[in-house]
């Protein structure tokens, strides 16, 4: 079957409810407004993880659709993912740079030639794990360990829009507003509504926020002045990289991370569509590896497959990789146009953090789902300790130094796991 064949899902289906494979596709409008869905729900992660590494947003929105075209081709179109920036990439970009935390990073070039180096060992596991199967990563990651992952991403995230997203009280009602709003589209409405249930909340959201601030001066007003000066039309901005084998040596096992990551992701797509996309783990690290390698020789940051679009898959229940081609395309019409992006960084924060939040939730709901799907018996204390501790230290963003080299909340808890149900297993 071509990689551009899908089986249409009729109207009815959508009015039904009933869950999209990877391999059916919506009608094309909706396949067209699913995949803007698609955009907004990483664009705030994408576009944060660059800023705070000093990288231009509007190369990370491009090279996020150019990766994601390379991840839908090298799979085979059977695995429905976006890639986005990765956040695993922030504290050792930050660490290798001595980045200041605001405007253009001006040693980018050594961070891009690690995330080179990075993508590049990340390409050689998908090659083996292509080659000689899966069965050493599951001994190493059962469920237990890729469930506690993927929801610690969840929960780890959590803290960025909570406490970085709201300023003020009326910021913290806002965000409450928007999830509300998103909560109530989700249960009471029905059809495409339903299905788009992130974007009508964000802009139902907006436009409260709107009338509050700009109409009854109750808060920041929206700024509309961005917008206007923006050109339409305008080059991202490409940086070549450094090769540094210090700044090599220091980001280049976040691939290791990325690993437990994507195949957390895919185990939780598996579980909500029932297909068993194990298969593909070898081309989706592969993929993912490669995407990187491209994305770091351009001046983009590393990228990985998004919990944010897994969290709305989980809601909508749509997994037609369909929806990511256009999702895709979109990114590199929008990675060409600074006004759509001054358009986007016009929503109030407050608006994305409550979106955030959401989608979030969503996430470390679907690393839940992989522990009741696969029947994980936490009467088991290898098991029970093993997620205990795994999400106790994401969520708190447990920290470790060694020399130079930081190792994070995600990170932590990844190893964390992996070696905590090993030394447990050895019990028997």
């Amino acid at each position: 079957m071509s990689l551009f064949t899908w089986h249409e899902k009729p109207a009815s289906a959508l009015a039904g409810g009933g869950v999209i494979g990877p391999d059916e596709r919506l009608p094309w409008p909706q396949t067209a407004a699913m995949g803007v869905q698609h955009v907004i729900a990483m664009f705030g992660a994408t576009v944060l993880a660059p800023i705070l590494m000093g990288f231009d947003p509007n190369l990370a929105i491009f090279m996020s659709g150019v990766g994601t075209l390379i991840f839908y081709f090298v799979t085979g179109g059977k695995v429905p993912s976006y890639l986005g920036s990765s956040f695993a990439f922030i504290g050792v970009v930050i660490a290798a740079t001595a980045y200041a935390g605001k405007g253009p990073n001006p040693n980018i070039g050594v961070a891009l030639g690690g995330i080179i180096a990075c993508g590049l060992l990340y390409t050689l596991i998908g090659a083996i794990v292509q080659a000689v199967g899966t069965r050493w990563i599951e001994r190493l990651m059962p469920p237990v360990v890729t469930g506690a992952v993927v929801a610690v991403i969840g929960l780890n995230l959590a803290n960025v829009p909570v406490k970085n997203m709201a300023a003020s009280n009326f910021d913290s009602w806002m965000q409450l507003v928007t999830f509300i709003c998103v909560a109530l589209v989700a249960v009471f409405t029905r059809g495409m509504v339903q299905r788009l249930l992130i974007l009508v909340g964000l802009l139902i959201a907006t436009l409260v926020y709107l009338l509050l601030t700009n109409g009854l001066g109750l808060g920041k007003p929206m700024d509309f002045s961005g917008i206007a000066a923006a050109p339409w039309i305008g080059w991202p901005k490409f940086t070549a990289p450094v090769f540094d084998a210090g700044a090599i040596l220091l980001i280049a096992p976040v691939a290791l991370i990325l690993v437990a990551e994507n195949l957390g992701h895919i185990k939780a797509v598996s579980a909500m569509t029932g297909k068993n996309l194990d298969p593909y783990i070898g081309r989706a690290f592969g993929a993912d590896g490669l995407a990187t390698m491209l994305s770091g020789a351009a001046g983009g940051t590393g990228v990985t497959t998004y919990a944010e679009n897994i969290g709305v898959m989980a809601a909508t229940r749509i997994y037609s990789t369909a929806v990511f081609i256009v999702a895709a395309g979109v990114a590199l019409v929008l990675g060409f146009s600074p006004k759509f992006g001054a358009l986007i960084q016009a929503i109030p924060l407050p608006v994305m953090g409550g979106v955030s939040i959401v989608v979030f939730g969503l996430i470390t709901i679907a690393g839940a789902k992989i522990w009741v799907d696969n029947k994980v018996d936490f009467t088991d204390p290898a098991n029970l300790l093993t997620a205990a501790i795994t999400l106790v230290l994401g969520t708190g963003d447990f920290t470790l130094k060694f020399g130079s080299f930081t190792l994070g909340g995600i990170g932590t808890a990844t190893f964390g796991a992996v070696l905590l149900h090993a030394l447990l297993r050895r019990r028997t």
